[in-house]
């Protein structure tokens, strides 16, 4: 398995360790719900940097980021962030990701899931057909999340930047901790606040970093936190997760993400999904509450009130924010509407849910 700079520093800390994309990374410490309110009411640090990172230069830059994601990039300057999709050529998705605009027209920085790092690398290579300067830098960039509603406010007194009036979906770079060229970003996927730090894995950076944070937030009671919360937190907002929620063979249009799918500019599969739109999707991702007791999970059945099969979950836990049983699953369309009845089938159960408007959690 591969390791993060701070792999050492969450068993320390006695995390609970597992694989995750490759990775020995931290599911929790302390515990899932407790880590979970730290974020939503406090702040909370995530080891991310198993992420991947490229960086893509010259004239054609962003041509080549226009032909491969579903977004569009020509609406970003300096400084600027969007959540976009790479699709292929049936309209499915190889995966979700970030795009930073670190100089308008010129530079580029895509921020990709870890599982997929290999993937979306040669994707994107194959559609390069401008020789457009690519460099994966993933394996040297570290990041860490720092979210919560105090996190900014804990994080302030190490950089002369201004992060506390970050707007989301903005970035800056600068000294940070004392560590020059770091990458300070609103993007985070918890929908608590805070923000994500890159930079560069060189003269014991992470450390730096690491310990800075901590010893300034460690007295605010600033928490290291697991994946396992990362998940319930963006499961709370309905957010996807690449693998469950959406993969190769689910349209942006199915699960929801029309917001990033922009037809003002030609990319892979966008005449595919222009019939879509224009005809309707045939399933669609919807968010869904449980009535009777059971937590649903990834790959269970859904069906209506006559037993019929009509859709999967894709995600479901114990929301620890709202203390009830959440998910969300791809139904037929005539099953997607808000207040809809349908049956989770849990242990050969059918157990009785509501489709529910998303987020399921709204932050104070």
């Amino acid at each position: 398995m591969k390791q993060t700079p701070f792999t050492s520093r969450h068993i320390a800390l006695g995390a609970k360790m597992a694989e995750f994309a490759g990775y020995n990374m931290p599911i929790s410490y302390t515990g899932i719900n407790d880590e979970h309110q730290a974020v939503r009411n406090n702040a909370g640090i995530f080891d991310v940097s198993h992420m991947g990172e490229f960086i893509l230069k010259g004239d054609k830059a962003l041509d080549l980021i226009q032909r491969v994601t579903s977004n569009d990039a020509s609406k970003l300057s300096n400084g600027k962030a969007q959540y976009s999709s790479l699709t292929n050529e049936n309209g499915g998705i190889v995966d979700d990701l970030l795009v930073y605009c670190i100089e308008q027209n010129k530079v580029y920085m895509l921020v990709v899931n870890a599982s997929n790092i290999e993937k979306d690398w040669e994707w994107i290579r194959r559609h390069n057909a401008d020789d457009v300067e690519m460099h994966n830098i993933s394996d040297k960039t570290c990041l860490l999340a720092i979210q919560g509603p105090n996190a900014a406010r804990i994080l302030q007194p190490l950089t002369e930047m201004d992060i506390l009036d970050l707007k989301y979906y903005t970035f800056t770079k600068g000294l940070f901790a004392g560590v020059d060229n770091v990458l300070v970003s609103a993007t985070g996927y918890t929908g608590a606040g805070g923000v994500e730090i890159y930079f560069e894995d060189k003269d014991d950076a992470a450390a730096r970093i690491w310990d800075a944070i901590f010893k300034e937030g460690g007295p605010k009671g600033l928490k290291p936190i697991g994946l396992g919360a990362r998940d319930t937190l963006r499961l709370e907002m309905g957010f996807c997760l690449y693998g469950n929620d959406i993969d190769d063979f689910t349209t942006p249009l199915e699960a929801g993400l029309g917001w990033i799918t922009k037809f003002t500019k030609p990319f892979t599969a966008s005449e595919f999904l222009a019939r879509q739109k224009a005809n309707g999707v045939e399933k669609k991702l919807v968010g869904f509450e449980m009535v009777d007791k059971g937590i649903p999970r990834h790959h269970y059945k859904i069906r209506d009130a006559e037993g019929n099969l009509i859709g999967n979950v894709t995600s479901g836990t114990q929301s620890p924010s709202l203390n009830k049983a959440i998910g969300m699953g791809y139904v037929r369309i005539d099953h997607a509407v808000i207040g809809n009845e349908i049956f989770i089938d849990i242990r050969d159960k059918n157990i009785k849910a509501r489709v529910v408007k998303m987020p399921f959690f709204q932050q104070s």
